[in-house]
């Protein structure tokens, strides 16, 4: 429309920034510092800004050459065709789930945190509670989803923003404690580094909001990269700030006394006093609401535009009469979120979004290269530089981070993978069935059939470990191998050919 209103730098960058700083921050560090690697967990943190600037620059070249609505669902469909932009889709759909039953369990916490500081008596009823409140609050954000209400994202953003900076600068005349944040040395330190960046890095994906709403952006093909990568240094910077305080404030020990606390709010309370303690709790909750009600409209919006292109049932595109909204398309993932959340299990749901916004990336730097490849005089008014080591860094990167956690044997780790892995098959299978409906094809034959071997290969890795004292530990290495090499084989062939 001629009239719609266009953004500029300033505004892309607040976008991003409000894309990414939330509720996760609050989750994520407490199991990162306690349970993983300690004041290594800053170092992973920066680790994290480093890999996701690497797939920025990739997003920047993308989003600057097809500046329209739809994201990595839309890069891969460009540059692969119909069933890897569908695993594209499904993935970031994926990740959207996991994250928001996290931020759901955030907001149950982050209650129960607000009323330890003043009725410790509700805090219990609270805690004693968790999955039906975790319902309550989806049913609403489901109904006012559904109505279409706006929130205001604005005002929670600015609010969360400003609780941040009064935190930072209050911990200007608080004395750190300097041996909080000498990291320890140990046999598996790298592998332990690697994991604790996995379970950090949904930190970072919120920015791809930025890559969503280039359409709304004046001149995208500049101002978009731009305010990619300000906004990758400058959040960098504020969780590496806003880390080093809370790391330098509480010790590893606090956890003795049951780590009831997040780190955050234990660093809030310890810096802030009673106050603090409040002023983050408050942010915690608006951020972990906010967050749950985005989710629900992104993955609407994903399954409704699979949907549209014929991968998914087409009751999943189906718009209420009175309010225009995909109502079915909300109630499905939202039943999910609800599935998920009531689990409780914060590790668990964090890697599950970090595996499925990893796999993501890895295919946003796949498509980089492909159109780069398929399509050299393609208009690129941003081109990502040190081509092609920047988007193979991207895959490589998201690949080990992948896999360290299951190294590790992280029980967390392990069970996320397997239920993403299981849900990305419950899909795959959807998509054959549609697509045997409309066309018995080879390619898309070949293409599930790719699609089974890749899950299937991946599975037979995760798994052998736990059963690395038999003999048939090189076998079954050796057949999740061959099988994951089929999978892709039979991908890449299929993807040539199917629309």
């Amino acid at each position: 429309m001629a009239n719609e209103k266009k953004y500029g730098l300033f505004s892309a960058v607040i976008m991003g920034l409000g894309g990414a700083i939330g509720f996760e921050i609050f989750a994520l560090l407490n199991y990162a510092y306690f349970d993983l690697a300690g004041p290594s967990m800053l170092a992973a943190l920066f680790f994290c800004g480093v890999i996701n600037l690497l797939t920025m620059l990739s997003y920047s070249e993308l989003s600057a050459a097809i500046p329209e609505v739809g994201g990595e669902y839309t890069y891969t469909k460009v540059a692969f065709g119909g069933v890897i932009s569908f695993m594209a889709g499904c993935l970031r759909w994926l990740a959207s789930i996991f994250g928001g039953a996290l931020a759901a369990v955030v907001f149950v916490e982050q209650l129960g945190v607000l009323f330890s500081v003043f009725a410790p008596s509700i805090q219990d009823l609270i805690l004693a509670n968790v999955s039906l409140l975790i319902v309550g609050l989806v049913v609403i954000l489901i109904i006012l989803a559904i109505r279409g209400t706006e929130e205001a994202t604005t005002l929670i953003v600015g609010g969360f923003l400003t609780i941040f900076i009064i935190f930072l600068a209050m911990s200007i005349g608080y004395t750190l404690t300097p041996q909080n944040i000498v990291p320890e040395v140990s046999g598996n330190s790298l592998v332990v580094f690697f994991a604790t960046a996995a379970y950090l890095f949904p930190m970072f994906v919120g920015m791809r909001a930025l890559v969503a709403g280039a359409p709304q952006i004046k001149n995208p093909g500049k101002n978009v990269p731009r305010a990619l990568m300000i906004t990758t240094v400058l959040l960098t910077a504020v969780y590496f700030a806003v880390a080093y305080v809370a790391v330098g404030a509480v010790p590893i020990g606090a956890e003795v006394t049951g780590n009831e606390l997040p780190l955050l709010n234990i660093a809030a309370s310890t810096i802030l006093g009673p106050v603090g303690a409040i002023l983050f709790a408050l942010a915690g909750i608006f951020a972990s609401v906010s967050s749950v009600g985005t989710a629900m409209t992104v993955q609407s919006s994903i399954l409704g535009g699979m949907s549209r292109d014929g991968y998914l049932p087409n009751a999943l595109q189906k718009a209420h009469k009175r309010f225009g909204t995909r109502y079915i398309a909300i109630i499905a993932s939202s039943l999910l979120v609800i599935f998920f959340g009531t689990s409780g299990a914060v590790e668990f749901l964090g890697y599950a979004a970090s595996f499925g916004s990893l796999l993501v990336f890895a295919l946003v730097n796949l498509s980089l290269i492909q159109l780069r490849r398929k399509k050299p005089r393609m208009e690129r008014p941003f081109k990502a530089p040190l081509y092609p080591l920047t988007p193979i860094a991207g895959i490589v990167m998201s690949v080990l981070l992948l896999t360290f956690p299951v190294i590790l044997r992280d029980v967390n780790a392990e069970s996320a993978l397997l239920s993403s892995l299981g849900m990305v098959s419950i899909v795959l299978v959807t998509y054959y069935l549609r697509m045997i409906k409309r066309e018995i094809d080879f390619n898309r034959l070949r293409a599930a059939t790719g699609g089974i071997c890749l899950g299937a290969g991946i599975t037979l890795i995760v798994l052998t470990p736990s059963i690395a004292t038999y003999s048939l530990f090189p076998i079954l290495i050796l057949v999740g191998f061959v099988s994951i090499i089929a999978g892709i084989l039979n991908i890449a062939l299929s993807a040539r050919k199917i629309d």
